[in-house]
């Protein structure tokens, strides 16, 4: 398969089974989006691999996401026509499993008493930085769900998974022994 086609060279890109559409519809600002939260958390992934904590469930739940994060694109690629046929892919199952990912880091780090800055360990960093391109992908995803039909659990894994790359990016510090930097509004 080559890398480029020149299909792209008049501002249209093709959806999946080649439906064509504007390059800056808000479709494909939205999983253009989710794209880039996807790299900043490879970019996460990379900085754990060789770090003298505990990163094993931290790597495998960050390649279960970027997975998910390619069947968020693929739900939002696949025209409407198709999805009534074939059903999305993004579903409430990993949304709940989200949470268990969330509440079990949220269990280990100590409790927030303070707004704290992103930052840290370089990985936590990455995360947080994730976190906030998840949460432009969210509100882009909002704009999209009033225009057209979206799968609803988009959303709803979006607003979830800005919350795990938070608690993830704490459990990072936590682990490394990285002192979290505090806002004090004092």
């Amino acid at each position: 398969m080559k890398i480029y086609t020149r299909s792209g060279d008049k501002g249209e890109t093709s959806l999946i089974y080649g439906h064509r559409i504007p390059k800056d519809s808000i479709r494909v600002e939205t999983y253009g989006t989710i794209d880039e939260a996807n790299s900043m958390i490879g970019l996460g992934v990379a900085h754990l691999r060789d770090v003298q904590f505990k990163t094993d469930d931290l790597i495998d739940q960050l390649l279960i996401i970027q997975r998910e994060l390619f069947d968020l694109g693929r739900d939002l690629a696949t025209p409407l026509e198709k999805v009534e046929k074939t059903g999305y892919h993004v579903t409430q199952d990993q949304v709940e499993r989200l949470e268990t990912f969330i509440d079990s880091f949220d269990a280990e780090v100590p409790p927030l008493t303070k707004f704290i800055l992103p930052g840290g360990h370089v990985s936590a960093a990455a995360l947080q930085t994730a976190r906030t391109i998840t949460r432009r992908a969210e509100r882009i995803a909002v704009s999209l769900g009033k225009e057209e039909q979206v799968n609803p659990e988009i959303q709803r894994y979006l607003n979830r998974l800005s919350d795990y790359l938070f608690v993830a990016g704490r459990a990072i510090n936590f682990r490394a022994g990285v002192q979290e930097p505090e806002v004090d509004f004092s």
